[in-house]
């Protein structure tokens, strides 16, 4: 039976919805959006990386450094140090506005008693000392001077230490059906005052959730849309009002250094193009509605993760230590406990980097997992494009048309996770349709290349690997095929705007053995019709060095700001 309109996320996204909110409904462990339903988003594990060229098979080889499923999430936390459970870190609410007093660094107040920043990060390898991780809970004496000062210094060491790292794997160029809100269940936004910029923004929710029905582009595809109207209320609203502050703290390798080529290229394209932006970005924090935390997740792995140690520790140790020194340097985060704050990450470990001490913020993450920390109606479900040629992402755009499709179905990669082997098992040469493969042989390769494959399928396999996302899914997109998604739990990119019933087709994991039965059930003029939003909804999936209206870099944006739109409560 067709299964196109059944989101297989499993029981464990109805537990992360708001009281009240019942957006979707559970049947048999399969999700299906109901009546007045919301949306949802993905990523992919780490450690060292292999970016094979297309000729090779167009494989991505990822090394976990021995980490198995297993190792990584025990009673639903995840685990990074190898033990049974992970000790709780603490992390308390920052202090309320009035705690500000009239001390003055850079230009702005400094906020009594939020807590300090990691006090030495020396070189890879090298321990952090228990004693540089300080407390929020306003006990400790260290002042806050002190600890942004020895933060940033130890920030720049780093960058000294790590300056002469080779970087040749990466290419450094210059250059709503109903709308989601989500409450935080434990802490509160601490208003100062309401601002123009919250006003302006609660106005903008407003005139969204009331669009008029008869909103249209000639330029807009509306099948792939939730609603379309909305969509083009909150987009014209976003161009009109929306301005980011991006912080300008942290030095290089880490901070402000996009990578605009191989596996996650997103948050690089991402933090280049916004901080080259002149129309969102604005000099006057005081004129943000929203805050930029421009690091690299990629980088940071890179630069302080020690192969094989199985212990990522001093990669959250910095992420949180940069928090901190944000909170204690300026006011704007405690103002509202990071929910106006934002970071783009597309390594497969930023949600742990990130969880506690970026509770409340806007997380854009291609790690979209909705069991490990992934939140729907707040978090953002950031697409994992693999850019081959980083001066030219558009390069080898498009496929074949449907009359000239005349495979079935199509993957070939390595044997990542536990998924992917039960796929081979039931497929990998079984079936002359299903072009099922571990790596490209070499006899293969040689008639018919990885890109060839994918440009020449009528369906594009997705099937999650170590995590819940893979890159398959904008590559298909990228090829013109139509992407089948096998990862239950995963949150498909943009899914608060995007209606992917319209041009993928998602399959619960347990379904692979009938997998050729549900593809064939696929009435051919429905087909034509997924092809064709193929083709439509490609356009918000491409990176432009100079970017143009809904193209991924706005596409993206926008979903950052409908996040904050449907957040902020009307004080």
């Amino acid at each position: 039976m067709f299964q196109s309109s059944m989101l297989p996320y499993g029981n464990a996204i109805k537990s992360l919805l708001p009281d009240n909110e019942v957006l979707f409904g559970v049947k048999d462990g399969v999700l299906s959006r109901e009546e007045g339903g919301g949306e949802v988003d993905a990523a992919h594990v780490g450690g060292v990386i292999q970016e094979d060229s297309p000729s090779d098979g167009g494989v991505i080889s990822r090394s976990d450094n021995g980490l198995e499923k297993s190792d990584r999430i025990i009673h639903g936390i995840v685990s990074l140090e190898g033990k049974s459970q992970e000790e709780p870190i603490e992390f308390n609410k920052a202090p309320a506005p009035e705690v500000f007093d009239n001390r003055v660094k850079n230009g702005f107040p400094l906020a009594s008693g939020t807590g300090g920043s990691i006090d030495q990060i020396a070189e890879k390898g090298h321990q952090i000392s228990q004693n540089s991780s300080l407390e929020l809970n306003g006990s400790s004496n260290f002042k806050e001077e002190e600890n942004v000062e020895n933060w940033n210094r130890a920030n720049l060491e780093l960058s000294e230490n790590v300056k002469d790292v080779p970087l040749k794997d990466f290419a450094i160029l210059e250059d709503d059906t109903k709308v989601m809100s989500r409450r935080r269940r434990n802490k509160k936004p601490q208003w100062s005052s309401p601002r123009d910029c919250d006003k302006e923004i609660i106005d903008a929710k407003f005139k969204i959730i009331n669009a008029p029905a008869s909103l249209a582009d000639k330029d807009l595809y509306a099948p792939v849309f939730r609603n379309v109207s909305k969509f083009i209320r909150s987009y014209e609203l976003m161009e009109k009002t929306l301005k980011v502050y991006v912080y300008k703290d942290g030095t290089k390798p880490i901070f402000h250094q996009p990578i605009l080529k191989g596996l996650y290229a997103s948050e690089g394209w991402f933090m280049k193009l916004l901080e080259g932006n002149k129309h969102f970005v604005v000099k006057n924090p005081e004129k943000a509605h929203l805050f930029y935390m421009p690091f690299s997740s990629r980088m940071l792995e890179y630069t302080l993760y020690v192969p094989n140690s199985h212990n990522r520790t001093k990669l959250r140790q910095f992420v949180k230590g940069y928090t901190e020194t944000i909170a204690a340097k300026y006011p704007f985060w405690n103002r509202t406990g990071g929910a106006d704050h934002f970071v783009a990450a597309c390594h497969d470990w930023a949600l742990y980097e990130t969880r506690h001490h970026m509770e409340n913020s806007i997380k854009a993450l291609c790690n979209a997992d909705v069991t490990i920390g992934f939140k729907i109606g707040r978090d953002v479900s950031l697409p994992e494009t693999y850019i081959r040629y980083a001066r030219n992402p558009l390069r080898d755009l498009g496929g074949k048309p449907p009359s000239k499709r005349n495979i079935l179905a199509f993957y070939a990669g390595n044997s990542h996770g536990y998924l992917r082997p039960t796929l081979l098992n039931y497929w990998k040469g079984k079936d002359p349709d299903m072009r099922i493969y571990g790596l490209l042989p070499a006899s293969v390769s040689k008639k018919m290349n990885y890109m060839q494959h994918m440009k020449s399928s009528k369906y594009c396999l997705c099937p999650k690997g170590f995590e819940v996302n893979s890159p398959r899914v904008v590559e298909a997109i990228f090829y013109e095929c139509v992407p089948v998604i096998i990862s239950d739990n995963f949150v498909p990119p943009l899914f608060e705007i995007l209606n992917w019933e319209a041009f993928s087709v998602i399959v619960a994991e347990k379904d692979i053995p009938n997998l050729k039965n549900i593809l064939l059930s696929i009435p051919e003029a429905k087909y034509m019709e997924m092809q064709l939003a193929v083709m439509k909804v490609q356009r918000h999936f491409l990176w432009h060095a100079r970017p143009v209206k809904y193209d991924l870099f706005h596409m993206l944006l926008h979903s950052i700001w409908h996040s904050r739109v449907f957040q902020i409560q009307r004080q």
